[in-house]
């Protein structure tokens, strides 16, 4: 009688911790395409944090756009997702994409940041054997901008509008496409230039040049130090930046002889307000302390640093993530508190 109890007791051991392997708290995390620099950074984020503590467990779904994702995540449907300085400031203000959402502003309220980090490069690409050499050769073109409607379409339409002053569906075909169907597209030559942001090198670019020989539409150094104010306007927003992909770092697969300049982008993990401080506390804790090890063995997260909070104050951090910051040191400006 007594092994039979010893072996329930151990049975019902074996069950508890079992049990207990199971109960870590479920975080849903929507992102970007799988070939996108902010699902790269995201699901690296999202692993880290699995990995090293046992309380927490975050899922990640690469599907949808990232306007939204921020929808869901302030309204509780999700619990993180990319966040961008541009498109928060549209929502808080209901305007663009959000200007028919009457709640988009009272929703912006449940939306704090733990991080910022570079988005890259917009690289616009083409088959070198396209003919087009230039930005303004994209005219009468079929152009995959992004997305409809979202923030990556909107940067990339205000990128090659002010460099050109061509309209979308106008000057040029507006390619309607999810990022994948795009991608296919363009690998099966249906469409002529192919826009999508990464951090160079880019994997999704290299992928591209391993088959084919393409070319990177954009200006060079000088035509960039020529260019108006006005031109350069796209840069110079919340959370832009005026980035530089180096000639040569995709090997001969692009056959671009001089650095192109394209518009850059400044984009965040995003996560809903009311959860708990706790929480979030402790996902950007280990986070963060975890980091440095991971980017000994995978090049673009050294892209990923505390200097990142200083890039825009146009978004408030979660009290979780301030409570972290202060107490190793950071300053936390008052606007982003």
């Amino acid at each position: 009688m007594k092994h039979l109890t010893r072996a329930a007791l151990a049975g019902l051991a074996t069950v508890a911790l079992s049990t207990g392997a199971f109960a870590a708290e479920k975080l849903k995390m929507a992102t970007i395409d799988p070939g996108s620099s902010a699902y790269l950074v995201m699901t690296t984020m999202a692993n880290i944090v699995n990995d090293k503590q046992s309380d927490y467990e975050i899922t990640v779904d690469a599907t949808g756009a990232a306007t939204k994702h921020m929808v869901e995540v302030a309204s509780g449907k999700i619990d993180l997702c990319m966040v961008s300085p541009t498109v928060y400031q549209f929502m808080k203000n209901g305007k663009a994409m959000y200007s028919k959402l009457e709640k988009a502003p009272e929703l912006s309220k449940n939306l704090g940041l733990i991080y910022w980090f570079p988005y890259g490069a917009y690289h616009v690409v083409t088959y070198a054997d396209s003919g087009m050499m230039s930005l303004k050769d994209i005219k009468g073109k079929k152009v995959f901008l992004g997305p409809p409607g979202g923030g990556a379409w909107n940067t990339a339409n205000a990128w090659i509008g002010s460099m050109t002053g061509y309209k979308a569906g106008e000057d040029y075909e507006n390619v309607k496409a999810s990022w994948g169907a795009a991608l296919q597209a363009f690998q099966d030559r249906q469409i002529d230039v192919y826009i999508n942001g990464g951090i160079p090198p880019y994997p999704q670019i290299e992928q591209l040049a391993l088959t084919s020989k393409l070319r990177i539409l954009g200006p060079t150094k000088a035509e960039v130090d020529a260019a108006s104010d006005e031109m350069l306007a796209p840069t110079r927003g919340p959370g832009r930046t005026l980035d530089v992909i180096p000639a040569g770092i995709y090997g001969d697969g692009v056959v671009n002889s001089e650095d192109v300049y394209e518009v850059g982008s400044t984009v965040g993990v995003g996560v809903r307000m009311d959860l708990s401080e706790d929480t979030v506390y402790e996902i950007t804790k280990v986070f963060w302390e975890n980091l440095p090890g991971v980017q000994k063995t995978t090049p673009f997260m050294r892209k990923v640093t505390l200097e990142g909070l200083q890039k825009s104050s146009a978004m408030p951090l979660h009290p979780g993530a301030i409570k972290y910051y202060k107490e190793i040191g950071i300053e936390v400006p008052d606007e982003m508190q």
